[in-house]
């Protein structure tokens, strides 16, 4: 066929394009801007492929798929794809999520305190914000996600990217969810040392097509283990938001959670503190407020952290019945517990845009490095 004809315009080139996947992240390479300077002359048509190196893992199988996506939609065409670094682009030379624009991690130091339900409801109310999410159920000892988001025994299909195989986070109520708990069988006990769990948490970011984020949110297990650590060694955390409840003893928990990103060796910044199980209010009573576990803790992190107190959780029957059917509360209209969850999402995103303004970005922990 004559290319004259049928290559009007390089969006026709675009179009044929969009087949071939990223290796690093599973996105096409138009979707990632990674496709420029398109010519078309006669036969002959000549583009840029933008690598973060020219060292980069699959750029021959890379070249070869354009070519081929190329000629099958225009045979006998003959097509020259010239790769091209530039280290300052998106792309980024490490290549660890680099179409996620913020990775949010949430903590506390011991357990009880409602972290999952915090990751599960924030994460739903930044996507009502219109905010595109993922979350990464990081608790590999007690993944609670499927059940909360409804999705037990519900298995992340396989995508083959270059002949390696890489995981297709479940969507569910507009979001983009992995956990292990859908790995593996329910009832399955999880009994792994530090390597394999640092190989799992890996896995999450690495070996799964995320699509294009705003907020990549990390429900972290308690504590400051190896969990924590495979985080801030894998990606670049934008930051950290702690959850306690208001007692001494769980602000005392957390302060140690707080401890652990603020090393120098680590250094990812605290965005702020929402308080869970602030107080209870009986249905029948709505102005009665009830301290049943005091007050003040979520305020007394947040000036340690140097952060801000976020929101205030209060106690409500049906926060946990929402999260056992496996809907959370934000997708329900109950007043009080979504305003709650609502007001915690916008203040956090104000809080990331001061983070991006006054702050560098966060850089991946040396493995190599002396904690």
């Amino acid at each position: 066929p004559n290319i004259k004809k049928q290559l009007v315009h390089p969006n026709h080139i675009l179009s044929a394009l969009q087949r071939v996947n990223d290796p690093a992240t599973g996105q096409n390479i138009v979707q990632r801007g990674m496709v420029e300077n398109i010519v078309i002359e006669g036969q002959r048509v000549q583009f840029n492929i933008v690598l973060p190196t020219l060292n980069m893992a699959n750029k021959t199988e890379l070249i070869f798929a354009c070519i081929s996506a190329v000629q099958t939609m225009f045979p006998g065409v003959e097509v020259d794809v010239q790769p091209l670094a530039r280290t300052e682009n998106v792309l980024n030379a490490e290549g660890t999520l680099p179409h996620v624009r913020n990775i949010i991690a949430v903590a506390s130091g011991k357990g009880g305190v409602g972290k999952s339900t915090v990751a599960s409801n924030l994460a739903l109310a930044l996507r009502e914000m219109g905010a595109s999410v993922g979350l990464v159920d990081a608790d590999i000892y007690g993944p609670s996600i499927p059940t909360m988001f409804g999705i037990q025994g519900q298995k992340p299909k396989v995508q083959d990217v270059y002949g390696a195989p890489k995981l297709i986070p479940i969507e569910v109520f507009g979001i983009h969810v992995i956990s292990i708990g859908n790995i593996i069988e329910p009832e399955q006990a999880v009994v792994l040392r530090g390597p394999r769990l640092s190989a799992i948490i890996r896995q999450f970011f690495n070996d799964c097509v995320w699509p294009p984020l705003d907020y990549l949110v990390v429900d972290l297990p308690p504590g400051t283990g190896d969990v924590q650590l495979s985080l801030v060694q894998t990606v670049s955390v934008t930051g950290v938001v702690l959850v306690t409840t208001p007692q001494d003893v769980a602000l005392a928990d957390a302060i140690k959670a707080m401890a652990m990103f603020e090393l120098p060796q680590i250094n990812v910044p605290i965005l702020g503190v929402v308080e869970n199980m602030s107080w209870f209010t009986p249905e029948e009573l709505p102005d009665n407020k009830y301290y049943l576990f005091g007050s003040g803790g979520g305020k007394k992190l947040a000036l340690k952290s140097k952060s801000i107190l976020l929101g205030q959780i209060p106690i409500v029957q049906g926060i946990r019945e929402a999260g056992d059917l496996g809907k959370p509360i934000v997708l329900h209209n109950e007043p009080i517990t979504k305003k709650a969850f609502m007001d915690v999402a916008k203040s956090l995103v104000r809080q990331v845009a001061m983070r991006h303004e006054n702050l560098a970005p966060t850089q991946k922990v040396d493995v190599n490095a002396k904690m």
